[in-house]
């Protein structure tokens, strides 16, 4: 009676439901954004002729470099660039989740981190009957393999600010960006065997080792882990009560130590609360405001990082920079030419993208 009681207690203080229903929600909500540029994309396709003219401004939010290019543009000029505006707002609104609940977008909106906590748990379940705990890689080849995805967000980041503001314009303004989703929405769409490969192998180590992706190679993960330590919420122990069962670390998606630690700071926290869920001690593991004993309702990090998403996303709307402004038309002409739009490669094609946009403005 007593274990069913305590059950009871730790079910009803769980906020695991909650955040399912958001990531399936805001899952449901990308799957739209999707099927409504297929209909554009058949727009494109048949010169206006059947589809629908109307793109979803959201499918800019899969265009993450284009976004930081434009909050860049946006700090070096202080013009927020007309190509994918929401796309500048909804990195901003990621950026804003992440900076008050640490890496909390890719635990409660993400839709690839929703798809790899499903396949994790998937391969939580075989690796507990084959081997009766979860499968954990080395130490310092853990260590190692992180270090991928911030070698990706440096290489991202040298590349966007080693532009000028002309070059960013002359980018962010180019036929190239103009269609980069519709060229994003082409690669899957009729995706080749070797990318089909690479996407096969990525979710059979997702289901050997959880999180693969987001571990290892997501330099988004890798920016909004950094931004993350400038929280001002952490995930504390109290280490009077803490009575050492373990069960904070064997729940923790990322593999955190919560057991050994008085305050949780490790890059990989995502706020998803597990661990917090599992505590058998109350007022033992806690969400807290920096420099503060008094612990955050569980609720509030669930509310809070939808209304933050909205908030900010809503004010773009509300400015009328959502939709961009490019005539149809114009979508219509550089599709009959897509194949051959390209971007740069390295940073010496940034060097002459830099050196091409100064000697036009002269």
């Amino acid at each position: 009676m007593e274990k069913k009681d305590k059950f009871i207690r730790n079910k009803e203080k769980s906020i695991q439901q909650l955040r399912f229903t958001i990531q399936i929600l805001f899952s449901i909500l990308c799957i739209w954004i999707g099927v409504e540029f297929s209909q554009f994309i058949k727009f494109l396709e048949t010169n206006g002729i059947s589809g629908s003219d109307y793109r979803p401004p959201g499918v800019e939010g899969f265009l993450p470099i284009s976004a930081l290019m434009s909050v860049y543009y946006f700090f070096q000029s202080g013009i927020i660039h007309s190509v994918h505006p929401a796309g500048f707002f909804i990195f901003i609104a990621i950026v804003g989740v992440s900076l008050l609940f640490r890496k909390s977008f890719c635990s409660w909106l993400c839709p690839v981190g929703f798809i790899s906590e499903l396949v994790g748990d998937f391969g939580d379940k075989i690796a507990k009957k084959l081997f009766k705990r979860r499968i954990k890689i080395w130490k310092y080849l853990d260590y190692f393999f992180r270090s991928l995805k911030y070698l990706l967000l440096a290489f991202f980041a040298f590349s966007i600010f080693s532009m000028s503001q002309l070059a960013l314009a002359y980018f962010l303004g180019g036929d190239y960006n103009i269609m980069a989703d519709v060229k994003m929405y082409y690669f899957f769409a009729n995706i080749s065997q070797t990318a089909l490969i690479v996407i096969g192998v990525l979710f059979l180590l997702s289901i050997i080792y959880r999180n693969f992706w987001c571990r290892y190679l997501c330099p988004y993960g890798a920016l909004l882990g950094l931004l993350g330590f400038l929280s001002p919420t952490k995930i504390k122990r109290n280490t009077s009560t803490c009575i050492d069962c373990s069960l904070c670390a064997k729940a923790c998606p990322s593999f955190i130590k919560v057991d050994k630690v008085i305050t949780v700071n490790s890059d990989e926290c995502t706020s998803c609360l597990n661990c917090v869920d599992v505590c058998p001690v109350e007022n033992t593991l806690d969400l807290k405001l920096i420099g503060s004993d008094k612990k955050i309702n569980k609720k509030f990090v669930a509310y809070g990082v939808v209304l933050i998403f909205i908030a900010i996303t809503g004010l773009g709307m509300l400015t009328g920079n959502w939709q961009n402004k490019i005539p149809k038309e114009l979508y219509i002409e550089l599709h009959k030419n897509i194949n051959n739009l390209g971007h740069p490669t390295s940073s010496s094609d940034i060097q002459k993208l830099n050196e091409e946009s100064e000697r036009n403005a002269k």
